[in-house]
Parts: C-alpha cells; structure tokens; sequence
C-alpha cells in the first residue's frame, strides 16, 4: 500500500528546511536540491511547493508570513483585556507582543532573515512586490493596534499622534531586526527587548497621573 502522507506535517518539515537553508545560505542563493537534501525528501516531491526559484522564495514568505501571523493572533488571545491589567503589565504585554517580530530566538531569527533576504530581492524584483507590500502593512496595522489599545487603556501620553507613532516604533522594530539579524554580537535579544520596553515607557503616562488602569 502507497505510504500515507499528512500534507501538514510534510508542509511544516519543508518550511522549517527551507528557513534553515536561507539562514546559512541566502534565500536567492537558496536552490531546490538543497532544501530537498534538507528536508531528506527527493526533488520530485519539493516540485508539489514550487517549480522554480521564484516559486521558492514566495513560498518562503507566504510560509514566514503565516508562521508570524498565527503566532499573533494566539498571542493577543492571551492577552485579553489590556485594562483590565496595571500599567507596567500593560508595556510589558505589549512589548512580548511585538516581540513576536524581533528575532529573539533560532525560529524567529529565521523568519526574520527571510523577511529581509525576500524584501531584498522585492527591491528590484516586481514579481515580489504584493508580498512586500503586505508584510510592510500587516506589520503598520499591528503596530498602530497595539499603540491604539493602549492608548484606550489609558497607558499613553494624551496628545500622542498614532500616525506618527506608529512609523516610529515600525522603523525602531525593523532597525533592531535588521541589526540583530547582521550584528548579533553587538545587539543580543536581552538588549533588543529593553529597547523596545525603553520606547515604550517613553510613550507612557508619567505614574500617578490620571488615566492609569489601577
């Protein structure tokens, strides 16, 4: 009897070859043999994802793109209420939430260079710019979802404008994700976080001034 196949499993076993291949390699010197000799499959079965190295790194976007925006939406789950919670709690929750976009950790280090390695190739390339072009938005939209919760819990400096806010702290979580991915011997997770913590609380009300949860 042919031997049964979970597409999940088998999807998850090539994404997580294909991440680990792009961090040694660069995704535009990534080739199917090697995610394959990876992955411990065979070519033929890799051709069932994609046929060509454009067909590659979209599926290792999509796949990157996927991966970060489940593990969101589990997050902010778990969070609930934000006023519900004191204000440190609140920056603190916030701060693991957005988190979830630096690379901290061998997983999301990985993800994060494919986001950089594929944005790369967007620049020039327009086959890649709907991608592109939706990370960039997905990223805004959480950032300015985060800052407008809590500024609705009463956390934020009243006056703050959102719009501005949220360019700042997107180009603060890019330029930490772009310097710990190159430098991570000058910039390690531990510093990553206080910074965005430190930002953070730069927006924050002053303790004691009205507005607060508790």
């Amino acid at each position: 009897m042919p031997k049964h196949v979970d597409p999940d499993a088998r999807r998850r076993l090539v994404v997580d070859a294909l991440f680990r291949v792009v961090v040694r390699e660069g995704l535009q010197r990534t080739s199917l043999r090697a995610v394959a000799s990876e992955a411990q499959l065979n070519i033929g079965s890799l051709r069932h994802y994609f046929a060509s190295q454009q067909d590659l790194m979209r599926f290792a976007m999509q796949s990157m793109l996927d991966r970060v925006g489940s593990r969101l939406l589990e997050h902010v789950e778990r969070i609930g209420d934000l006023g519900r919670r004191p204000r440190p709690e609140q920056l603190q929750l916030a701060a693991g939430l957005l988190a979830e976009l630096l690379p901290l950790d061998e997983h999301r280090r990985a993800e994060v260079t494919v986001f950089l390695d594929f944005n790369t190739a967007a620049r020039t390339s327009p086959a890649f710019g709907d991608l592109s072009r939706q990370a960039a938005e997905g990223e805004r939209r959480l950032v300015r979802r985060v800052l407008t919760r809590l500024d609705a819990s009463g956390a934020l400096r009243p006056g703050l404008d959102t719009d501005v806010e949220t360019e700042r702290l997107t180009a603060l979580l890019d330029g930490l994700s772009l310097s710990a991915v190159l430098h991570p011997e000058i910039l390690n997770p531990r510093e990553c976080v206080d910074v965005l913590l430190t930002h953070l609380g730069d927006l924050s009300r002053p303790d004691g001034t009205p507005g607060s949860a508790h």
